[in-house]
């Protein structure tokens, strides 16, 4: 057993060291590797890693679908397996990654949500910006729409990653990767608004840490503060009930692409290690177009045919 946590250990060394990821995302990869370890114990006698066949990764898969996680969970902890074996495998610990060839079966990626543009315009008109909290809440929403930026980069943001020149901010983002995103007019006016009538107000006595985004108390709004806030705007806009920030960065890439932006310019802004995880986006706009389309083409309306 000790051989196996060593090797857990140079997992761990290997994500914070080499990948640089955070320490939230390693953290997530040892809960998967855990419960995965916890499982093998509990049900084939686990001695170490190294003895583990597909088969019995096969099983685990089973026990996940059978306790009801969820799709895109599944997926997670079963690539949090393979990428383990393929840090063993590329070590030379092992010769081959039992879990390489293995995949959910029926695995289907869900197409990301997003808002259509008259849905933001009729969100933005209906902030109130008579009040600190109100111009806050405008340049929060201003800024997620303008730039796509993840929900921890929007919490963490500081006030000098923002140009104002230039119109950049400088984003530490997913990983520990920093990039720059453009923002436009509606977001300066937004923010130079916030920061200039509000901030002040909101931040009260309290020591300045320089964070962009502060809330009632005068501290730093929280990931789970951010999703709260954005949620009870669109309420109060009676466009959806359902929306988290997630969904603005959705949106924001769905629009890029509709209106002609390149593939690679919207991982970028993104952030994206990989082009793949951008191509989603791809999706979403071949099925507006097939919307578009088939609203639209008089062969396939009858409504606009008689016209």
């Amino acid at each position: 057993m000790k051989q196996a946590d060593d090797f857990l250990k140079l997992y761990y060394n290997y994500l914070k060291n080499e990948r640089n990821y955070s320490i939230n995302t390693c953290k997530a990869y040892m809960d998967d590797l855990s419960e995965a370890r916890t499982f093998f114990v509990e049900n084939g006698g686990f001695i170490d890693w190294l003895k583990l066949s597909s088969r019995d990764i096969e099983i685990f898969i089973q026990y996940l679908a059978q306790k009801k996680d969820k799709r895109s969970t599944q997926s997670r902890k079963i690539s949090t397996l393979r990428s383990f074996y393929r840090f063993l495998n590329k070590r030379n610990i092992i010769p081959v990654n039992p879990v390489e060839l293995i995949s959910l079966r029926g695995e289907h990626k869900k197409l990301p949500e997003f808002l259509y543009s008259d849905e933001m315009v009729k969100v933005l008109k209906s902030i109130s910006t008579t009040t600190p909290l109100g111009l806050r809440n405008m340049a929060l929403l201003e800024l997620f729409y303008a730039t796509g930026m993840r929900v921890s980069e929007i919490s963490n943001l500081k006030l000098d990653q923002i140009d104002f020149e230039l119109n950049l901010i400088l984003v530490h983002g997913k990983g520990n990767k920093d990039r720059y995103v453009a923002f436009g007019e509606e977001a300066k006016t937004a923010l130079n608004n916030y920061l200039v009538e509000a901030r002040k107000k909101l931040l009260l006595h309290k020591t300045d840490y320089g964070y962009v985004f502060l809330n009632s108390n005068g501290n730093r709004i929280t990931s789970r503060g951010l999703e709260y806030i954005i949620k009870n705007i669109f309420l109060n806009a009676g466009v959806s009930a359902s929306v988290h920030p997630h969904m603005l960065r959705h949106t924001f890439a769905t629009q890029m692409l509709n209106n002609g932006a390149d593939l690679r310019t919207v991982q970028e802004l993104l952030g994206h290690e990989s082009i793949s995880t951008t191509q989603i986006y791809t999706h979403v706009t071949k099925q507006h177009l097939c919307d578009i389309y088939h609203k639209y083409f008089p062969r396939d309306n009858k409504e606009n045919e008689a016209k």
